[in-house]
């Protein structure tokens, strides 16, 4: 006989697992080699399938990232303030979604996740705020014996690589992207190979913000496939070896073969902290032009 269900009982369902994407030109792509990885809470418990990035998927992002350097340097420092600003405000718009997948990544309680969603928007913010007084602090007129002065002014390097932190995976992933797009470069980042998820939130945030397609290109997958390509590569400027680990001192090497600007890694930094320009002074170039003086 057939089966009867009580009027108004719920069908049972299956959950819908999610299998996240890449983010590399302002568009989710699959990893062009097909592969995924399992992403577990701290209790162990699945949370999704995370995109595990191949090295074709890090030439691809590199190649979007020059590709939009030019746009995204030229503009003015003030219109990329705006921009980042209101990436932020989609952030807060967001709070309870990553507070969730922290607290799920980490183990932490639900206070102490919100905590850090908090201080992650705030840093996001703050770097906001750099985009237009960084050239007052680091650039400046030099006095000079003659008819004439000479000036000083940052700008940006380039396509800087950026591996995350392992630990922090939402305001250490902020603390170092933040940062390297705020000053016009734009950027390839690993996300913690651990703990993927806020950054794929963050990739979603960007990706309905003003943010230009190319600025911040984010890779999931293993940390140890995907730096060595990319500190490697000739097209990129810079490297922060921020989550390399061990690895550092090898990237460090490969870096060296492209005289790549590297920002070492420093296992005394705590993220909470307040970074000053610290993370933005390496990753500009100071420009000195020469004028006449007088009639």
């Amino acid at each position: 006989m057939p089966e009867h269900r009580h009027e108004g009982a719920e069908a049972p369902r299956v959950a819908v697992r999610k299998t996240h994407k890449l983010y590399i030109g302002g568009a989710f792509p699959r990893s062009e080699s097909g592969r995924s990885y399992p992403v577990a809470s701290a209790d162990g418990e699945h949370l999704a399938n995370a995109g595990m990035a191949s090295r074709k998927d890090a030439r691809d992002a590199v190649a979007a990232a020059r590709k939009a350097f030019p746009g995204w340097a030229g503009r003015t420092a003030y219109n990329r303030g705006q921009v980042l600003y209101r990436a932020a405000e989609m952030m807060e718009g967001r709070r309870a979604q990553f507070a969730a997948e922290l607290a799920a990544a980490t183990g932490a309680g639900r206070p102490e996740a919100e905590r850090e969603v908090s201080a992650a928007i705030d840093r996001w913010v703050y770097y906001a705020g750099w985009t237009d007084k960084a050239a007052q602090v680091l650039g400046g007129t030099n006095p000079v014996s003659g008819p004439y002065d000479n000036r000083s002014a940052p700008e940006p390097t380039g396509v800087v690589a950026v591996l995350a932190p392992q630990e922090a995976p939402l305001l250490g992933l902020v603390s170092v992207l933040a940062p390297v797009v705020a000053m016009g470069n734009t950027a390839v980042l690993a996300a913690s190979e651990r703990a993927p998820l806020p950054a794929v939130a963050l990739a979603e945030v960007l990706a309905t913000s003003d943010l230009p397609g190319g600025v911040a290109n984010i890779l999931t997958g293993r940390t140890a496939e995907l730096a060595p390509p990319l500190a490697a590569h000739a097209d990129v400027n810079a490297l922060d070896l921020a989550g390399a680990g061990e690895l550092a001192a090898e990237l460090e090497e490969a870096a060296a073969e492209t005289l790549k600007r590297v920002l070492r890694p420093d296992p005394a930094v705590e993220w909470e902290a307040d970074p000053g320009l610290s993370r933005i002074r390496p990753f500009l170039e100071t420009k000195t032009v020469w004028h006449p003086v007088g009639t």
